[in-house]
């Protein structure tokens, strides 16, 4: 098992997940949602294509595996929840201010920063 502590503008909840987990799965089935009101239904069902399932991984992020969700941390966007497999304890924030994708964040967009 692993823990997972989501922060949300409400506050935090902290789960405890199997391990090897898909953190989109997990927050669906304990009522977190990474979409929006326009994206909950417009979505590409967790297949890394649409972008629309970001979240801010503060805490323990994973390297990215998919070539989008590299893309998203490259460039400072959330990272897709439905290409990260939680291998270990990990503290997300649901972004709450986006319309449909999440904007970018210049601290935290490394292929920017990059020699």
């Amino acid at each position: 098992m692993v823990t997972l502590r989501i922060v949300t503008d409400e506050g935090e909840v902290v789960l405890s997940v199997q391990k090897g987990a898909n953190l989109r799965a997990v927050l669906l089935e304990h009522g977190f949602s990474p979409y929006t009101r326009f994206t909950r239904r417009l979505n590409c069902g967790g297949r890394g294509i649409c972008a629309t399932c970001g979240v801010w991984i503060e805490e323990a992020a994973p390297a990215p595996q998919h070539w989008h969700d590299k893309l998203a941390d490259g460039f400072g966007y959330p990272r897709l929840s439905c290409q990260i497999t939680l291998h270990e304890d990990m503290t997300i924030r649901l972004v709450a201010d986006k319309w449909i994708w999440g904007g970018r964040d210049a601290e935290r967009a490394a292929w920017f920063r990059r020699p």
